[in-house]
């Protein structure tokens, strides 16, 4: 029998998510039968198609409004609303033996508890550590954080298997999930080599300046484009006027770091894209001096792996970031790091100083080529990937076996 997998995201569409979709191809190539169910969104809004073999179900979502506590409350009850009807859907015509539950939100569990009572088993994808999430957006233990805290736990508890993005994400599914290691499968977020490629620089996408500082992600508070602004301001206060900065990526903070670029006059110096296609996206990068990853000092960030920052390297880019631990461990010697304390200034100058040493860029952009061709690429993940499902459905076998004993 062939086994059959449910993957279940609800912070983006797929395949724009892209680990999720490089996930769901994978284990397709594996011999799984993958269903994936997403949210709708711009670009993607088929409730289903097939592709790359993968059934895609696409549920319906309210449109964006307040990016606060209440608003993404609404988001999440609204999704999970959906979540139940298409999980229960999918099961009754195509069927799984597997959920992969991947968070933001840690509610997708509540969905895979219908199913326990039939064997399927639960992956829990832990893409980002929800209460640091919440402290980092609203600086606030209240009502909403204590119910991030607990759901935290819960999902712990039911998860059979837990897929860590990284060595920081494993300590705390072993340690605050009180989870066995031998359940923990660590699934780092590498870039696609064979997609995610360097392309011909355009210079006009320097807009008329000499240099091209990069930016790709999401557009909202932790992410620490308010500092990227100012560092910009500083920039431009030096009297340099030969940098361009461009910012890829939506999210609920665009429209304000737009209104803050325009108070700050910075039109000819900043420019935020929105989402672009992503022949756009490489694009820019690949036409850019320089990549930067302002993701602002905070327990969040410190123990989170952002995407961006491989995919820089990916296309041999020099980095500037602030000095946080996985960050770190990621860029190694194709970054430089800034003062955590001193943010504005010191990223001004680290930004600078590779501007003005193009042989350091060279060097330190290959450093991280070589760093993603050797360990960090997509392809060294997916081992880790089959493991986890490996052990997920051993885990199955087992249950089944002991209700065969109990029945007889």
């Amino acid at each position: 029998m062939r086994r059959k997998i449910l993957i279940i995201v609800e912070n983006l569409p797929v395949p724009f998510d892209t680990r999720v979709w490089k996930e769901a191809c994978a284990l397709q190539e594996a011999g799984y039968e993958v269903n994936v169910l997403s949210p709708r969104g711009k670009g993607y809004t088929k409730g289903f198609e097939i592709l790359e073999s993968v059934h895609v179900y696409r549920h319906p979502m309210p449109n964006e409004g307040s990016s606060g506590a209440l608003g993404y409350l609404l988001e999440y009850s609204c999704a999970l609303f959906w979540e139940f009807l298409y999980s229960w859907w999918i099961f009754l015509t195509r069927g799984f033996h597997v959920i992969q539950g991947c968070n933001p939100p840690d509610n997708i569990v509540l969905v895979a508890l219908m199913f326990k009572v039939f064997g399927v088993k639960y992956i829990f994808d832990h893409h980002d550590a929800n209460p640091e999430l919440y402290l980092s957006k609203y600086d606030r233990e209240d009502l909403f954080y204590r119910v991030q805290v607990w759901l935290e736990k819960f999902t712990f508890r039911f998860s059979d298997v837990v897929m860590a993005t990284n060595e920081s994400y494993k300590a705390l599914a072993v340690e605050r999930g009180e989870r066995d290691p031998k359940n923990v499968f660590v699934v780092r977020n590498g870039p696609d080599l064979e997609k995610f490629k360097l392309v011909p620089a355009e210079p006009a996408l320097k807009r008329g300046k000499a240099f091209l500082v990069g930016y790709v992600g999401t557009m909202s508070i932790q992410e620490g484009l308010d500092i990227l602004i100012d560092v910009a301001a500083e920039i431009k206060d030096r009297g340099r006027e030969d940098v361009q900065f461009t910012c890829v990526g939506g999210g609920p903070g665009l429209a304000g770091l737009r209104q803050l670029v325009k108070e700050k006059n910075l039109e000819g110096t900043v420019t935020f894209t929105g989402r672009v296609p992503d022949a756009e996206l490489l694009s820019i990068l690949s036409t850019a001096d320089v990549c930067v990853n302002p993701d602002k000092p905070c327990k969040m960030n410190d123990m989170s792996t952002m995407i961006k920052v491989p995919e820089y390297m990916a296309l041999g880019k020099p980095i500037v970031q602030f000095d946080l631990k996985e960050g770190r461990f990621s860029a190694g010697d194709a970054s430089l790091y800034c003062d955590n304390d001193d943010q504005v200034r010191d990223f001004a100058n680290k930004i600078l100083w590779l501007l003005d040493h193009p042989e350091e860029r060279k060097r330190m952009g290959a450093c991280g080529r070589q760093r993603i061709e050797q360990e960090l690429a997509w392809k060294y993940s997916v081992k880790n990937l089959i493991a986890a499902y490996e052990s997920a459905f051993e885990k199955r076998r087992d249950y089944a076996a002991a209700r065969v004993i109990a029945e007889t």
